[in-house]
């Protein structure tokens, strides 16, 4: 089963149309204790990082999210999922995130050739000597989905994929069996859905030996 994680900000019914689509048995949870019968989270996200903190907070979700990444179960943020994996965040001072990503969130700067927020389809680089499992099958440059205003610029130990947009940034990062996308795979059509499959799959290898 995987989990689905409702903190009141998430993208859930697009999450959960994708993994339903692909078959995959998921649940949607509002309590910490619901996790338990999950072998796999996923963490999506829409809106401001100062407010999802503070629902991830008051829903109970925060403590056994860092417990569940340290004990190395699989996890999957999307979008506002990845930028709360950090450590905070420009769009929210004072705001700290479950920082198992040591890193700050920025702010793109707006060009003229440059609109902020950055919608639609942009490509994803594969990082160099980064065999991510997201990845599997999917074309190198392949491209997704991006809504958001915010970025990660770098995770050291973590960078999975990269994006240019005016600067290159971490669109995708893996450590363990945490892994966490700028982008939004649920609307990214086929690249995206086999990505959720890869994500699915994935979670299964370790659990099954």
């Amino acid at each position: 089963m995987i989990g689905v994680i409702d903190y009141g900000m998430g993208n859930l019914g697009s999450v959960t149309n994708a993994l339903r689509y692909l078959d995959v048995p998921c649940r949607v949870l509002d309590r910490p204790e619901t996790t338990a019968s999950c072998r796999a989270l996923i963490l999506p996200g829409v809106g401001a990082f100062g407010d999802g903190m503070a629902n991830l907070e008051r829903s109970g979700f925060v403590e056994p999210l860092r417990e569940w990444m340290a004990a190395d179960r699989p996890l999957l943020g999307i979008c506002l999922g990845l930028q709360m994996l950090c450590a905070s965040s420009e769009e929210s001072p004072g705001a700290a995130g479950v920082g198992v990503i040591p890193e700050a969130v920025v702010k793109f700067e707006a060009s003229a050739e440059r609109k902020v927020p950055q919608i639609g389809w942009n490509r994803v680089r594969r990082a160099p000597g980064r065999d991510c499992p997201l990845f599997r099958g999917i074309p190198d440059g392949t491209y997704f989905y991006f809504v958001h205003s915010y970025y990660l610029p770098r995770a050291d130990g973590w960078d999975a994929g990269r994006t240019a947009y005016g600067v290159e940034y971490a669109s995708a990062v893996w450590r363990g069996r945490t892994a966490a996308v700028q982008f939004h795979p649920e609307k990214s059509q086929q690249a995206g859905l086999r990505m959720l499959r890869n994500f699915t799959d994935w979670s299964e290898e370790r659990n099954d030996g």
